[in-house]
């Protein structure tokens, strides 16, 4: 695992990726995958929606919390709702290009900013987050152990996280992972949640709920190929999802076979 140092050595070409969007061919032709296809899924049986509902209902009362929204870029999907709705809000990303446009949207908050700043840098001196959110974030950094005492760090007492992340613990996605790796343009950044992960972070803060996305549900696209109408497509996606999202937040095999995973942590 990299030191706290090598990860931000690593960061400084993370930031490079992120401003210029070069990507070599295989690291194109998966984010298409991922975007074409995946986030299609997602869209049309109502993961994201109820993602991001869950998200809002996780935050609770923001009135009287400082928030961090970790790895924002140019603001994600509840990113003014966190901002217009807290007492403090701080958004933070390695892209200078990606937090001035976001720092654009939030000029009409006064009690918003967004910086362009390595999390585990120095440079960083804001802390007593109330809450974190960390949206497809937690999965860039090698070394969980840098990450959560870092996050201890910034974190107020009895604050929470929000975070949703990848997993790589699928047999079909570790083995499609594995053969993609080797060609792959942000390969030093992308880790995506082996079973260790996320023990590690279940070991260090308390997990108050859980919730797995695309399992059973990630084969919805198999039904493309089979003569039904797009209605009763839909309805069957749907209730495989929500097999999903019930039984992940219990079974941990039903977890292990999601490729996503999002978390409300607590600090202990």
């Amino acid at each position: 695992m990299k030191s706290k140092e090598e990860i931000i050595e690593t960061n400084l070409k993370q930031k490079e990726f992120y401003n210029t969007k070069k990507k070599n061919f295989a690291t194109k032709l998966w984010s298409s995958v991922r975007e074409k296809t995946l986030k299609k899924i997602r869209r049309n049986i109502g993961i994201l929606d109820e993602s991001y509902s869950l998200h809002k209902q996780w935050f609770g009362d923001l009135s009287n919390k400082k928030v961090l929204d970790l790895g924002c870029f140019s603001g994600n999907n509840l990113t003014l709702y966190l901002a217009e709705n807290s007492k403090q809000y701080v958004g933070v990303d390695l892209s200078d290009v990606a937090i001035d446009k976001l720092n654009k949207k939030l000029e009409h908050i006064p009690t918003a900013k967004a910086l362009s700043v390595d999390f585990l840098s120095d440079d960083f001196d804001e802390s007593d987050f109330d809450l974190v959110y960390a949206y497809g974030v937690l999965h860039h950094f090698q070394s969980p152990t840098v990450l959560i005492n870092r996050l201890n760090e910034k974190m107020a007492p009895n604050a929470h996280i929000v975070s949703y992340d990848p997993l790589e613990t699928s047999l079909p996605i570790k083995i499609i992972r594995a053969i993609y790796r080797p060609f792959q343009s942000d390969a030093d950044w992308e880790w995506p949640f082996t079973r260790k992960t996320f023990y590690q972070f279940q070991n260090s803060f308390n997990i108050v709920e859980r919730r797995g996305l695309l399992g059973k549900s990630k084969w919805f696209f198999l039904l493309g190929f089979l003569p039904m109408s797009e209605e009763k497509r839909i309805e069957i996606g749907k209730k495989w999802h929500k097999e999903d999202w019930e039984k992940s937040s219990t079974s941990l095999s039903r977890l292990f076979s999601c490729m996503h995973v999002t978390m409300l942590m607590q600090k202990k």
